[in-house]
């Protein structure tokens, strides 16, 4: 087969990308994020556009979160230089070219060809091509100030060394900057403390931080110490990845539509009051859904209607009670069985004695009436 003969038409209106990104870095890198970098470089040839991180997102249909994770990444990779305001938001970008793969970042060498290779410094600094952002709507991370005085420098990671200090300060920075975006609002000291513990003690990934918090916040929860709580329960069932965060998740998601169900309602998800009864009883009572569906079992026999209000009172009783099994339930009946018929018995033993009392007290009054009766006929004899 003969082989394929291109021609390029399109000189006049093109984007140019380098071999060595294509050959040593696209195939690595996430897709979302070779989408951004060609976006960079389309519009290094427009630079009459205003381009915006909004832009990019909603262009690339992404979150604004996503494509300040890519910026950064390709960063890392030496391939541009982000600039910054003093709020930290990103405002500019300097494409460089493509450090070769070849060779270390820290020194500068020659190609087979003779042609120089760039340090990853020097790569940075080769372009003056820069691409300026107009003002982010987002809000802005923290400084490197505030992570420090978080506890970052506290050096509890395992890796002590400069260079995982410095990687993990630029991290939990981006961990930051995240959680601002969720939250809508710039973090106050003991938020980010929370948040720099559940990197450095808990030992949560990027990630799964990324993810407890969008999980937290979609839920409803933008409290740091509801976001607390979560995480300290993930931490207590050993949960270290974003699968297995989501996989709790879903079995959340299966109580609830369970309680729904139970309840023959169907069809939709809980409403808010509801789901904060199902909280309630599912992490500050701890009850299992057993003991639940046990609840709402009693709650339509009793009233034949649903009633988060009813089943409430009854998981209420039980929790005052220390009554946390079907077992426990069953005890609990025994001995309320009991005391009725103990009742039953008491109330029977009272009723006979107020009769015995009361034939008694016939029988006075009908001698009292009698002896009237005497005293009246001797009355009218004698007069």
């Amino acid at each position: 087969m003969s082989a394929l003969i291109l021609r390029n038409r399109f000189q006049g209106n093109t984007t140019l990308i380098e071999n060595e990104f294509i050959d040593n870095y696209m195939a690595s890198a996430n897709g979302e994020y070779v989408k951004v970098y060609l976006l960079l470089l389309r519009h290094l040839n427009n630079p009459c556009v205003s381009l915006s991180i909004s832009y990019m997102a909603d262009y690339l249909e992404n979150t604004e979160g996503d494509i300040v994770r890519a910026l950064k990444y390709w960063e890392k990779e030496g391939l541009m230089t982000l600039e910054y305001d003093e709020a930290q938001n990103v405002i500019g970008v300097e494409m460089g070219r493509a450090p070769s793969r070849n060779t270390s970042f820290s020194h500068s060498s020659h190609n087979d060809s003779g042609g120089h290779i760039l340090s990853g410094a020097e790569a940075r600094r080769a372009s003056q091509d820069t691409i300026r952002f107009l003002q982010p709507d987002t809000l802005a991370a923290a400084n490197a100030e505030a992570v420090s005085a978080a506890g970052l420098s506290s050096g509890k990671n395992k890796d002590t060394t400069p260079a995982r200090h410095t990687e993990n300060r630029k991290e939990l920075k981006q961990i930051l900057f995240v959680a601002e975006q969720y939250m809508g609002k710039p973090l106050n000291h003991t938020e980010m403390e929370s948040i720099t513990y559940f990197y450095e003690t808990l030992g949560f990934s990027a990630d799964l931080i990324d993810y407890l918090i969008e999980y937290c916040v979609e839920n409803g929860h933008k409290s740091m110490a509801y976001i607390q709580k979560v995480a300290l329960s993930w931490a207590d069932a050993h949960i270290t990845s974003v699968e297995q965060a989501r996989s709790t998740s879903a079995l959340y998601n299966k109580t609830c539509y369970s309680i729904l169900n139970a309840y023959g309602i169907k069809g939709r998800g809980p409403a808010a009051p509801e789901l904060a009864y199902i909280r309630k009883w599912t992490e500050s009572q701890a009850f299992d859904l057993e003991m639940i569906l046990e609840a709402i079992s009693r709650t339509m026999k009793a009233i034949h209607q649903p009633s988060f209000e009813y089943t409430d009172r009854i998981l209420e009783n039980w929790h005052c009670r220390k009554v946390h099994t079907l077992s426990d339930v069953r005890m609990l009946d025994d001995a309320f069985a009991k005391d009725k018929m103990n009742t039953k018995k008491s109330t029977s033993v009272q009723s006979s004695r107020q009769g015995v009392s009361s034939v008694a007290n016939a029988c006075q009054f009908e001698e009292h009436t009698y002896n009237m009766d005497e005293l009246t006929r001797n009355l009218l004899q004698s007069s």
